[in-house]
């Protein structure tokens, strides 16, 4: 095969594009938006209230603020461990024997590490009624890097993707029972995702060149949210964030040259149902339903951005999912708080067919600790600890060069640990 023909392998890592990475919610979102929540799992989030980074949560709890200013800036370290273990991956022919088989490789070494999620949040009161605010923070993202050796690696080896959205809101407080949230969406996507791609230019030798897609855009949506003081000591938050459309438009570069694509995703909407229920003067209970519409994404169609050609519909068998968490915060002291909180998050890919090397994901259970503590009247610090213990992630996946398969499966299951540390700092004037 002819470099100049490489162009017909660039579906090669379309396949998987625009939905890499591993991030700490379930499929490819980010839970970690504020560093509180940390500390009892994001249960009941909908429903604290307790400082600016409700804007995304739940706009509608900035009306339980004190008046005046509130900034609450964030950093969340994400140290993830992600391995494969083979369990019978064959290798990769491009045509019948005499042809030879290009090497299996290895299983890619350790595809995880660190990664820092930052997230800002401001509001202010406009009237005891009425209140505004502005958070930034990434939604989506991550990476997984596997090594160029990788079995699976004309699947994928390197998938990163970044998603930066600003949020600005609104909410009024309709009367001392009802507080109603408003907010506008403004996404930042940005995707580089890479593959190697089986070159036979040099028959009887065999040799892999990288391919590398990137493309980017940015897609609009919403949210709202209610609030409900049902009793003094008993309150209930409701929230809904809406689906946001994406054209991804980028280009596809390998030795052969640039060709541009494009793809069109529909980031999913999620809603959910949270309670805070106080007990006594100390302890706060918390719980949460959080449901996503991830069959939002049920295949990735990719296009020549010039001639609409279709390049590959990969199938990847999205189903929406769900979240439940229960959590507890203590007041120990008027200065401390302990908080703590156990969760199960569901992912949205089930099948060990469906899963992809890109997107190595499972059911996973949170087990959190924390704090919160207050070094004077308007400044607190919040820290938070959480273990993620993955279910067991079979994958057995052909490899499709192109809209053609091929006899290679990769076959075998990842195992994946994560540890999340986050540190947050509130200020009111």
């Amino acid at each position: 095969m002819k470099l100049r023909k490489l162009a017909v392998w660039i579906p090669l890592v379309a396949s998987g594009a625009f939905v890499s990475g591993h991030a700490m919610a379930a499929g490819f979102a980010l839970q970690n938006q504020n560093g509180a929540g940390t500390g009892y799992a994001y249960a009941g989030s909908a429903a604290v209230a307790e400082d600016a980074s409700t804007i995304f949560f739940n706009p509608a709890g900035m009306t339980y603020l004190a008046e005046g200013h509130h900034v609450t800036g964030a950093l969340t370290l994400l140290d993830r461990s992600l391995e494969f273990k083979d369990r019978g991956t064959n290798q990769l022919r491009v045509a019948a024997p005499p042809v030879p088989a290009y090497p299996l490789g290895g299983d890619g070494g350790q595809a995880g590490g660190q990664s820092y999620v930052p997230a800002a949040f401001w509001t202010m009161s406009i009237t005891p009624e009425l209140r505004i605010g502005l958070g930034v923070s990434p939604t989506f993202g991550n990476a997984t890097e596997w090594d160029d050796d990788f079995m699976g690696r004309y699947q994928g080896n390197y998938s990163e993707i970044k998603a930066i959205n600003v949020n600005p809101s609104v909410a009024w407080k309709v009367n001392d029972l009802v507080s109603l949230g408003f907010g506008v969406n403004m996404v930042k996507f940005e995707a580089d995702l890479r593959g190697m791609i089986p070159v036979t230019a040099a028959l009887p030798a065999t040799v892999d060149v990288e391919n590398k897609l990137s493309g980017d855009d940015t897609g609009y949506g919403w949210n709202a949210g209610a609030m409900f003081q049902v009793t003094p000591t008993t309150r209930i938050g409701l929230t809904y964030r809406s689906s946001i459309d994406l054209k991804v438009k980028g280009k596809s570069e390998n030795p052969a040259g640039s060709t541009p694509v494009q793809v069109k995703i529909e980031l999913p909407d999620t809603a959910s149902l949270a309670l805070s229920q106080k007990i006594g003067e100390r302890l706060e209970l918390l719980a949460d339903y959080t449901w996503t519409g991830w069959s939002s994404i049920p295949s990735l169609r990719v296009t020549h951005r010039g001639s609409g050609a279709l390049l590959t519909d990969e199938h990847l068998g999205f189903k929406d999912a769900y979240r439940v968490g229960v959590g507890m915060q203590y007041q120990y002291t008027d200065a401390l708080r302990l908080r703590a909180g156990l969760a199960y998050d569901e992912s949205p890919v089930q099948s060990a067919t469906d899963r992809t090397v890109r997107l190595p994901d499972s059911d996973r259970t949170w087990l959190a600790v924390g704090m919160n503590y207050k070094f004077t009247k308007q400044t607190s610090m919040d820290v938070g600890y959480a273990y993620l213990m993955f279910d067991e992630a079979k994958i057995r996946r052909q490899t499709v060069l192109g809209t053609t398969p091929t006899a290679q499966v990769v076959d075998g299951k990842f195992d994946t640990k994560v540890h999340i540390l986050s540190v947050q700092l509130n200020h009111h004037f």
